[in-house]
């Protein structure tokens, strides 16, 4: 059993500041087959766990609800489907707007040009000209990476994507109940068997000691391709690891423990993301189990947070 139990800094730096958000963006017309998309069954759902690895972001307890069957992506957004997305609105993401964005330190190449750490998380640093389309700052093209989740993407812009493809963000016991993938009452989407640093390699997170050297032994030291390693019962690819997701929903721990209300005082108006990242190492942020999640601010964009689509029947 990992030994973190209440590790709360996670990886997510947050804005100070919030740029306008347009909501005129037209609805995209796909046509069938564009994308992967799979049939999630409606049932009986799941959501939380009563084996909780952190209590403090509200985990517990395991909880039985309805839930209607309904449509998901395969992956999550890439960069070429986001890429589609700018071409026809000539959208820009909050990141672009601002003129920067959080990138993970070790990602940056050796003569990159100075920036500024983030204090609380100082491996996070403010990258001027960082965005989906430079998401190592300019000169890093995601051109070269079009078969990889789409990142410094906020909520708000993932809200107006979703709105231009005609889908929407899940809510969090529909993305439980499809990352479960047919499964139950389970830790990840391929059951119970932990991740390894050594041997066992099912998705896409963090090898070694963190922050210091990711040694990539699942493959990649950063994202991986959205569609990576097995998919789950339900046919979908990287719910835990890789990057991020957001939900549709706020943020919100209901605990009358002083502790837990001083951890995450202050985060009105944050969003659910469910999934952890690539950064995710059970000595540090036990977060790519189904039931773990975070909050996060809602303009916020990082090089490890990214996003899939629901689709009513």
């Amino acid at each position: 059993m990992p030994a973190n139990t209440e590790k709360t800094g996670c990886c997510l730096p947050v804005r100070a500041a919030t740029a306008d958000v347009p909501d005129s963006i037209a609805v995209a017309a796909f046509e069938t087959g564009t994308m992967a998309r799979v049939n999630i069954p409606g049932g009986k759902g799941l959501i939380g766990t009563d084996r909780p690895e952190l209590s403090v972001d509200g985990e517990a307890p395991l909880r039985k609800t309805r839930v209607r069957s309904f449509v998901m992506d395969v992956t999550s957004v890439t960069n070429l489907r986001f890429r589609q997305f700018v071409t026809d609105t000539g959208y820009l993401t909050e990141a672009e707007r601002i003129g920067n964005s959080f990138v993970f330190e070790n990602l940056l190449p050796l003569d990159a040009p100075p920036t500024r750490a983030v204090a609380a998380v100082p491996w996070w640093r403010v990258v001027e000209g960082a965005s989906w389309a430079t998401p190592l700052g300019p000169g890093s093209e995601a051109a070269c990476l079009d078969d990889h989740p789409v990142v410094h993407v906020s909520w708000n812009d993932a809200m107006v994507f979703a709105r231009w493809a005609g889908g929407r963000l899940p809510t969090e016991v529909e993305w439980e109940h499809a990352a479960r993938g047919g499964l139950g009452d389970v830790r990840f989407p391929w059951g119970d068997a932990e991740p390894t640093d050594s041997d066992f390699f099912p998705c896409n997170i963090w090898q070694g000691r963190f922050p210091d050297h990711d040694h990539g032994r699942d493959g990649y030291a950063g994202t991986a391709p959205a569609r990576s390693y097995s998919p789950n019962g339900y046919g979908l690819y990287n719910l835990v690891g890789n990057v991020w997701e957001y939900t549709s929903q706020p943020f919100k721990v209901k605990s009358l423990k002083k502790t837990t209300q001083r951890v995450h005082a202050g985060k009105v108006g944050y969003k659910v993301g469910k999934g952890g990242s690539f950064l995710c190492h059970a000595s540090y942020c036990y977060r790519y189990r189904i039931a773990a999640r975070t909050g996060t601010s809602a303009d916020s964009s990082t090089s490890h947070q990214g996003f899939r689509l629901v689709y009513d029947k």
